[in-house]
C-alpha cells in the first residue's frame, strides 16, 4: 500500500489512443467515492482512438450524439457508459478536446481497499472482483455522475505507478467488438492474475 498517490498531469492523456493504451498499464486508479478509498492498478486497457475505427461509440457512421458527447470533451476526463443497458463502464478521453478518441480501462489489480471491494463485490472470488470493465466499476464505486470528471483530481484520478516492462506487455484484438474486430488495440499485463481474458 503507497501512502499517497500522485495524479497523471493532463498532457499524459493528450496523446494518440494507442500510446495511452498501452502506457496507462501499470499506473493506479484511485477512487474516494462513497468516503472509501480503493485502489487498483490498471492491467487492461482497450483503444478506441477516433472516428475511423468502426467500433467507436463516435465512429464516422454514428457521428457526435448527446450519448457520445463526453468523447468530444477535454483530455483526461471520464466518458462513462452504460453497456447492454445495465452496466457502467469507465474510458478515459484522449487525443484533444472535439476530436473523439478515449481508452477502456478493462481491468484492475486491487492494491488498497481490499475489504471495501470485496464487501461491494459480495460473493465473488478475488481473481473475479475487478477482472472486468463492469466489475471495476462496481468495486471501486464509480457512478455514472462523475461522467466528464477530470481524472487528475479526487475523487476519482489516475495515479502515477511504474511502467509495464515490454517482456511483460501482451496485446491482442479488443473484446466483444464486432466491427474493427482486427485491430490489436487492447493492451494488458501478461503478468497479471486480474486480466479479463488471455488470448
Amino acid at each position: 500500500m503507497r501512502a499517497s498517490y500522485r495524479p497523471l498531469p493532463q498532457s499524459f492523456f493528450e496523446r494518440a489512443a494507442e500510446t495511452v493504451a498501452r502506457e496507462l498499464l501499470g499506473h493506479y486508479l484511485v477512487s474516494d467515492c462513497r468516503g472509501s478509498r480503493c485502489v487498483g492498478r490498471i492491467v487492461e486497457t482497450e483503444a478506441y482512438p477516433g472516428p475511423h475505427d468502426p467500433a467507436s461509440h463516435a465512429a464516422a457512421s454514428i457521428g457526435h450524439t448527446a450519448r457520445n458527447d463526453p468523447m468530444f470533451g477535454p483530455p483526461g476526463t471520464a466518458y462513462i457508459h452504460l453497456n447492454f443497458g445495465v452496466h457502467w463502464c469507465l474510458n478515459v478521453v484522449v487525443r484533444q478536446e472535439g476530436y473523439p478518441a478515449a481508452v477502456l480501462i478493462r481491468a484492475l489489480e486491487p492494491v488498497e481497499g481490499l475489504d471495501t471491494i470485496r464487501r461491494r463485490r459480495q460473493g465473488r472470488s478475488d481473481r473475479e472482483l475487478t477482472s472486468g470493465p463492469a466489475k471495476l466499476t462496481q468495486a471501486l464505486a464509480i457512478p455514472p455522475s462523475l461522467q466528464r470528471h477530470r481524472l487528475t483530481e479526487p475523487p476519482l484520478f489516475v495515479a502515477a505507478g511504474e511502467p509495464v516492462p515490454a517482456r511483460a506487455l501482451a496485446r491482442s484484438t479488443r473484446v466483444g467488438v464486432t466491427k474493427g474486430n482486427e485491430r490489436r488495440w487492447r493492451f494488458y499485463d501478461r503478468r497479471s492474475a486480474w486480466v479479463s481474458r488471455r488470448s
